[in-house]
């Protein structure tokens, strides 16, 4: 049987992101990585380097995933927020792995910084407006989509059985919200 390293990589990559999970960058062990994998411990070291290096492909790589499943429109943040929220409602794993990141390295990598000043540009590209704006616009919108997840359980779902609708309104909302946002602070996107 061939040894398929491609394979042995992504397994890798998706025992550790259940273990950053989980347990954030500090708590993770590449021993419960590599049983998880399953493969053997030297992997990680020889394909990633270090749990920190692993840490940041496994973040790199959920963030390309998503990427994919939610387009990025910066002429309609609104819509963008509503398919963020329904991305994190439905995976909310992926906002606990970007929360540990912030509390355990909150300096910003290269990669994130990029990405995050490219979406504010673009925002204020289609709006005509200066890279503040975009930034102001972009964070608002970030937030209100990771409000669901974020906020306690007690709030989301007191109990009453009404998670699920609470749930579409909730998503109503911060569409509105952020549609709201962008007409009172931001011009109609051109074109």
């Amino acid at each position: 049987m061939a040894y398929d390293s491609a394979a042995t990589r992504a397994r890798l990559i998706e025992a550790a992101y259940g273990e950053f999970v989980a347990h954030g960058l500090a708590g993770a062990r590449v021993d419960r990585i590599a049983k998880a994998a399953p493969a053997n411990k030297q992997a990680i070291y020889a394909y990633f380097g270090s749990k920190d290096e692993l840490f940041d492909a496994v973040l790199e790589a959920r963030l390309r995933v998503l990427a994919d499943v939610v387009p990025f429109t910066p002429d309609d943040l609104a819509g963008y927020a509503g398919a963020l929220f329904d991305a994190f409602t439905d995976d909310p794993d992926l906002i606990k792995l970007t929360q540990w990141k912030a509390l355990e390295r909150p300096e910003a990598s290269a990669m994130e910084r990029d990405n995050h000043l490219a979406k504010a540009q673009a925002v204020a590209d289609a709006h005509g407006v200066g890279l503040e704006a975009g930034m102001d616009a972009l964070m608002v919108a970030l937030s209100a989509a990771q409000a669901w997840v974020t906020t306690p359980a007690s709030i989301r779902n007191p109990g009453d059985g009404e998670e699920a609708a609470r749930r579409v309104r909730h998503r109503e909302a911060v569409v509105a919200a952020v549609r709201a946002m962008t007409e009172r602070l931001l011009p109609p996107a051109a074109g």
